[in-house]
């Protein structure tokens, strides 16, 4: 594998998420947040679905947001380790419940501001910079039981309080944001993405797509607000990525692709462009969809992000005919399944070719630069008597992402930096389990929460240091 030449400023680093790790869910005055009422197995997918109100904790139920890894308290341990594999970027996210607990203070917790200049700080001792997300799918539970979340306008106010907030506490150290976190999964699982739960009889596509269009206007203020503060900050927006890919050569399945593609770029094509592209008046008259804007959305709208961060794991598949019989799902995306690909132990596709793919099409859309922010492989890992883990499959994974990340860059796709998913294991969003592994330290810690959580170098610890030190020469 002929290995390419990465930027001499590339970044390169892993992502995790507060509601993933930091744990300590109502310490030192943080409020509850929807993923802390989420519970652990059968009816998991339900309540993040906004299906099945679920507002209250049960002592008898497991959330596994509430101790997470402990990173709250163990957070100088791991940016040390993230260190010594030579980190230069670390993103994470903000609690928005730990900075206001309810949402709708007009002061902020003061103790929770202290925590991320702390955590901040310990990541500038290093030398590494963050990367942080302002919404990573919790949202103060008092603003969705109050204000019925992102589909009251008034919430888009609360957010530019706590967003303003961060931009002025934690100004000097942090330089690069992002508003929402893979927005367009409000559309998959809307009470994850967006705090909506939904009533029988309701519009669900209305209430989504409003809820939507709330987060971009938010979004848009943010970013203007970033800048006012402090002209070096930069914004980014935040896809789950992944292009459809047309089943077969069939014009239906290829126009199916284009109509998958246009869903899942919406927003984004909102927050690079400035204004909603001329294929969704289309769209939204078909859904019996009619967006609610004030008469200065348009301008604020114009407010576009400085650069495309994106998660891939996957590509998808689209045709005409997709059912139940034909559908797998992927990142709670449906997707035809690809014959021509291998899958996880979790059933998502491996296509490294697909992330030069994506983000050829991304950059040859938007013509800004790019932010892989999660990438990475979720595996059953097991630690061995001498108290590692051989994860030569994950090696293999992210070696083949890098290698097919570095051809796109010698296509001219301008690329700032790579930070890995789940850098160090933590609670997986989309099942809730510890089992699937995606870090390069692994942490005890089981499906029910159980263990030492003690820290342990994986293998692909020592493989991913190697890779920093070489800037991504040395892939072997």
């Amino acid at each position: 594998m002929q290995s390419s030449k990465f930027p001499d400023s590339f970044l390169w680093g892993g992502a995790i998420a507060a509601n993933q790790a930091e744990g300590a869910y109502r310490e030192n005055g943080k409020g509850i947040a929807t993923v802390d009422v989420i519970p652990y197995g059968k009816d998991r997918l339900n309540v993040k679905l906004g299906n099945e109100p679920h507002l209250t904790i049960d002592p008898e139920v497991f959330y596994p947001s509430h101790e997470a890894i402990d990173f709250y308290h163990r957070y100088k341990e791991d940016i040390a380790l993230l260190a010594e594999m030579g980190f230069k970027v670390f993103r994470t996210s903000i609690a928005w419940s730990r900075i206001f607990p309810q949402g709708d203070e007009a002061e902020p917790n003061q103790q929770g501001i202290q925590f991320y200049k702390d955590l901040f700080n310990e990541c500038r001792k290093y030398n590494i910079e963050p990367l942080v997300t302002l919404c990573h799918f919790d949202i103060p539970m008092n603003l969705v039981e109050k204000y019925g979340s992102w589909r009251n306008r008034k919430v888009v106010d609360f957010f530019m309080n706590y967003a303003t907030t961060c931009f002025t506490e934690f100004n000097g150290l942090v330089k690069y944001w992002l508003t929402f976190n893979e927005i367009n999964i409000l559309l998959h699982i809307p009470f994850t993405g967006a705090g909506l739960i939904f009533k029988e009889g309701d519009n669900k596509q209305q209430i989504k797509y409003q809820a939507g269009h709330h987060q971009l206007i938010a979004s848009a203020l943010a970013t203007k607000k970033a800048h006012e503060i402090n002209a070096n900050n930069q914004v980014g927006c935040m896809l789950a990525g992944g292009d459809f890919y047309p089943y077969s050569c069939d014009p239906n399945d290829v126009w199916s692709a284009i109509e998958q593609n246009r869903e899942n770029l919406l927003f984004i094509d909102v927050q690079s462009r400035g204004y909603y592209p001329s294929y969704a008046a289309r769209f939204f008259s078909e859904q019996n969809i009619q967006i609610h804007q004030e008469p200065e959305d348009a301008e604020i709208l114009k407010n576009t992000v400085d650069f495309i961060s994106f998660s891939y794991y996957s590509s998808r598949c689209a045709k005409a005919n997709m059912s139940d019989e034909n559908v797998s799902v992927t990142n709670l995306i449906n997707t035809v399944p690809n014959p021509y690909i291998k899958i996880s132990e979790w059933g998502w596709g491996i296509d490294p070719k697909g992330l030069r793919i994506t983000m050829n099409t991304i950059f040859d859309r938007y013509q800004k630069p790019l932010f892989l922010v999660e990438n990475g492989l979720g595996a059953n890992d097991e630690l061995t008597g001498e108290g590692t883990v051989e994860d030569d499959y994950r090696i293999a994974y992210l070696r083949d992402h890098i290698h097919e990340m570095g051809e796109a860059i010698k296509d001219g796709v301008p690329i700032i930096g790579y930070t890995t998913w789940g850098c160090i294991d933590l609670v997986s969003a989309s099942t809730g389990e510890m089992s699937k592994r995606y870090g390069f330290i692994y942490v005890d810690r089981d499906n029910q929460g159980h263990g030492t959580l003690t820290r342990t170098r994986k293998k692909s610890f020592y493989w991913y240091q190697k890779v920093i030190a070489s800037n991504g020469s040395d892939l072997s």
